[in-house]
Formats: structure tokens, C-alpha cells, sequence
């Protein structure tokens, strides 16, 4: 039997930082939402990568929220931390600021919820992750919520039945 090493919140954060470029852009001047998302998957999967050790696969992304049109010239930032983790998977939550170049008007554009499978390089199969311990009260209020979000997914992609929810069974009617 494998032992989980626990690993902290903190030692999954992972910051990137984009310009936006012209080729970026739609021809509004506005970056184009699949162009952030590709950032998004990336930014994610490198901080799911630190917390499993190993390789991971995009399993799904939830609910990306565009808040606020990120404009040609702008940097955004990216940071993504693991906000729980499963029997071979993890959540990552994604959050997107943008700034101007000097880093002044920094505000938040976007978010959203990512699951990854950790792969074992040998054999290519899921494998088992290592826990996690939230620290900060923000750490824990989305480690609590992501059970929820967990069971709100499988039920969506048809992976669990509505009637084995434990965390969200009271959102259905007639279970």
C-alpha cells in the first residue's frame, strides 16, 4: 500500500506572466478567450504537476468566468495553487489578473477550476496523489467547497448519478 506524503497548499503556487501581443488579440483589441485559456490549462497543470510529482492530464475545466476584457499592451498574471486533492486527481483553482505594463489599474479578469489526473510515466495509468494540508483561511474555504464542486462535475459529465451525491444531493429534487 502506497503512503500519501501530505504537501502544503503553498508549495503547488505557480505564477506566470503573459504581454499581450497583437497576435494575441481578436480585432477588437481584446485577447481572445481561447489564447487565455490555453495560459490557463498550462499555469494549471504546472502547479498540479508540483503537488503530484509527476505528469498530469487535463481531466476538466469548470466555469472559466471572463469578468473583464483583458486590452492589447496589458500583462496579465497568472497564479494557480491545488486546492485539493483526490485518489489520483486534483483541483487547481486559476485566478487572472491584468495590469498595465508599469503594473498600475491591476484588476481581476478571470477564474475557473481545473481538474487534473496525475500519470504514472511507466505504466501511463493514474496514479495516486499525495494529500493536502490547507493552512490559510482562503486555503480552507476552497478546499472545503471542492468536494461540492467534485460531485457537481461527475453529475455533469454523466460520471455520477445524481442520487449518489453525498456533498450536493440536496440541489436535486426527488432523489
Amino acid at each position: 500500500m502506497t503512503t500519501k506524503k501530505e504537501k502544503l497548499v503553498s508549495e503547488s503556487k505557480t505564477v506566470m506572466t503573459e504581454l499581450i501581443m497583437p497576435n494575441d488579440t481578436n480585432p477588437l483589441g481584446n485577447l481572445m478567450g481561447g489564447y487565455l485559456m490555453r495560459w490557463m490549462d498550462i499555469c494549471g497543470a504546472i502547479a498540479a504537476a508540483k503537488h503530484c510529482g509527476a505528469n498530469v492530464v487535463t481531466a476538466s475545466v469548470d466555469h472559466v468566468s471572463f469578468e473583464s476584457a483583458i486590452r492589447l499592451g496589458e500583462v496579465i498574471t497568472l497564479v494557480a495553487n491545488v486546492t485539493r486533492a483526490f485518489n489520483t486527481s486534483v483541483e487547481v483553482f486559476v485566478e487572472v489578473t491584468a495590469s498595465e505594463m508599469g503594473g498600475g489599474n491591476e484588476r481581476k479578469c478571470n477564474h475557473a477550476y481545473l481538474s487534473f489526473v496525475s500519470i504514472d510515466p511507466e505504466t501511463r495509468k493514474p496514479r495516486e496523489v499525495p494529500a493536502i494540508r490547507p493552512v490559510t483561511g482562503e486555503e480552507k474555504k476552497l478546499y472545503e467547497g471542492a468536494s461540492r464542486r467534485r460531485e457537481l462535475r461527475l453529475i455533469l459529465s454523466g460520471r455520477m448519478k445524481p442520487s449518489d451525491a453525498i456533498e450536493i444531493k440536496t440541489f436535486f429534487s426527488e432523489l
